[in-house]
């Protein structure tokens, strides 16, 4: 445990590029292969990558250090941000994806 606090910002910072770029995996897979199987594969690769092991880490670091610092916040408006602007955010880049892929199409 000691390691993940010792290095919870890099493994915080891996895990949201990560999340984003499933993300884009995600519509590359909607709407550019068309595959279930795909958008099904990048969905778990969104939950493994996302919220659930951010806030994971949030509570590990909680736990070790007893009190909200800096990095409980920044877990804290990450969690905020996805459910509020965050999905305003996602929605218009499903949107961009489901244009862009559709031009190629034609």
């Amino acid at each position: 445990m000691n390691v993940l606090v010792e290095n919870k910002w890099i493994i915080l910072v891996t895990l949201e590029v990560l999340a984003w770029a499933s993300i884009f995996f995600l519509l590359y897979a909607r709407y550019g292969l068309k595959s279930d199987f795909w958008f099904k594969v990048a969905t778990v690769l969104f939950a493994i990558t996302g919220v659930i092991p951010q806030v994971l880490l949030g509570i590990i670091n909680f736990i070790f250090t007893k009190k909200v610092d800096l990095f409980t916040l920044i877990i804290l408006l990450l969690i905020l941000y996805g459910f509020t602007i965050g999905k305003k955010h996602v929605k218009k880049l499903d949107d961009w994806a489901q244009i862009k892929f559709s031009k190629q199409e034609s």
